[in-house]
């Protein structure tokens, strides 16, 4: 069987794309290691927030700051320059109070942690919840 050249043409970015996601699979992103000695000092307090309605999932985030460091955020925040962890997105900018991914993920690892899960597992159940 002979290709045209214009049917061969139309047909190659599939060969390419095809060989390029055998190549080289996509690996999901690591969940950090949380900081030693990280606190919650950085995390916006509720006078500074513009949406009062988060104010609760900033309490939790501000009980548990070791585990929120050590979960890596889904919601696309990660790629960003100076993020390191689902607590990141509760610091600076407060992105997390419009944000239902990080609010979601926060509210979810609050719960767990009160019920005695480890990091590991919180973090298993939050890429079950929210992960690709």
């Amino acid at each position: 069987m002979t290709l045209s050249r214009r049917r061969f043409l139309c047909v190659l970015p599939l060969v390419v794309l095809a060989r390029t996601a055998k190549a080289s699979p996509v690996q999901k992103p690591k969940h950090p290691t949380p900081r030693p000695g990280i606190t919650a000092a950085r995390v916006l307090p509720d006078a500074k927030l513009t949406d009062k309605a988060a104010a609760p999932v900033y309490a939790m985030v501000r009980e548990i700051p070791q585990v929120v460091d050590g979960i890596r955020c889904n919601c696309g925040c990660a790629d960003l320059d100076g993020f390191y962890s689902l607590l990141t997105c509760y610091e600076q900018g407060g992105m997390a109070q419009h944000c239902v991914i990080c609010q979601g993920q926060a509210r979810l690892a609050h719960k767990l942690h009160g019920e005695g899960w480890s990091l590991n597992g919180i973090r298993k159940a939050i890429d079950a919840e929210f992960g690709d």
